[in-house]
């Protein structure tokens, strides 16, 4: 899929599929063959859910799908947690997952998956770093079944100050598998990591950056846009680039503008964005309705796909 191709994000909002979760609490009351079941009919439709995700995509000339991190609710809770051939006697859940998956590589669909925030693997605390190696070798299994191409990190915090956060981020990621490592990606976000600031170990540690715009507005640096997704694109290497874009909820003049609206306003859209071949998730709260408004108005350019970018917002 050549040129811009957009992202959807985990969920659906009107489009009649849904992703099943369910909690430790619950789960946990039932008993041991009665939770096994509850689980294995969960993994059971979240692996259909995936598949039937994927064909919406591609028809809808959306071109990549991030996965919610509990497509496996659970799996590495200390108490409940199951591996999925536990669940699975026949494989017939793996043999789902996997037919999503190849049905994604047929129809050029990318797949994805963005921990969730409480996964550190530089923090501080020994404890934080050990859980959060569990779930990113438990998610690249996952993503080996399925195809994902990636698993999207924030740097996490900054205790000590970002260069010492960043070296233990790097030596947490550095006791990742061979199955996980190659799988890390960094973002930059709104709060404390620059785009600025991830570049030199991206490049030190071959880690592809992926640019998000929202974040750079947020939490800027000396970069401006087309600056940052230049800098961002070539620590990708021959593959395609990836990139988040978002607008503010109130508004880029509001005290916060980190929270996301439910749509983009096309404004936000760094036009020399238009003409290059990048995945951009579009992280909207309308979900699949902002994809295809986004679609609808970048399919409405051609072909003038020219002019200025929008500058940084202040």
């Amino acid at each position: 899929m050549a040129g811009l191709r957009l992202g959807l994000c985990c969920a659906f909002v009107e489009t009649p599929i849904r992703f099943r979760t369910t909690t430790a609490r619950y789960t946990g009351s039932l008993p041991p063959d009665a939770r096994r079941e509850k689980l294995r009919s969960i993994a059971r439709d979240n692996a259909a859910a995936l598949g039937a995700a994927v064909e919406w995509c591609a028809a809808h000339r959306v071109g990549a799908f991030r996965i919610r991190s509990e497509l496996l609710p659970l799996s590495t809770h200390p108490q409940v947690g199951y591996e999925l051939s536990q669940l699975d006697e026949d494989g017939a859940i793996e043999a789902s997952l996997r037919a999503a998956g190849e049905a994604a590589a047929r129809m050029d669909v990318r797949l994805s998956f963005h921990p969730d925030q409480f996964i550190v693997p530089g923090s501080q605390h020994a404890e934080v770093v050990d859980r959060s190696l569990v779930e990113l070798e438990s998610m690249a299994k996952l993503a080996g079944i399925v195809g994902a191409a990636q698993l999207t990190l924030h740097g996490g915090g900054a205790q000590g100050g970002k260069e010492a956060s960043l070296d233990r981020l790097v030596r947490g990621l550095d006791r990742l598998s061979a199955l996980a490592r190659p799988l890390i990606v960094l973002e930059n976000d709104d709060r404390i990591y620059t785009v600025e600031d991830l570049l030199p170990t991206c490049g030190r540690e071959g880690i592809p950056l992926v640019y998000d715009v929202h974040h750079h507005r947020c939490n800027r640096d000396r970069l401006d846009v087309d600056e940052a997704t230049e800098a961002a694109a070539e620590t990708w290497g021959s593959r395609e680039p990836w990139a988040h874009v978002s607008s503010p909820l109130q508004g880029w003049d509001s005290s916060n503008p980190r929270p996301h609206a439910d749509f983009i306003d096309p404004d936000d859209v760094p036009r020399g964005w238009l003409c290059r071949d990048l995945t951009v998730d579009v992280e909207a709260k309308a979900k699949e309705l902002a994809v295809l408004r986004l679609r609808r108005w970048i399919d409405g350019r051609a072909p003038a796909m020219s002019g200025p970018a929008p500058e940084l917002h202040g």
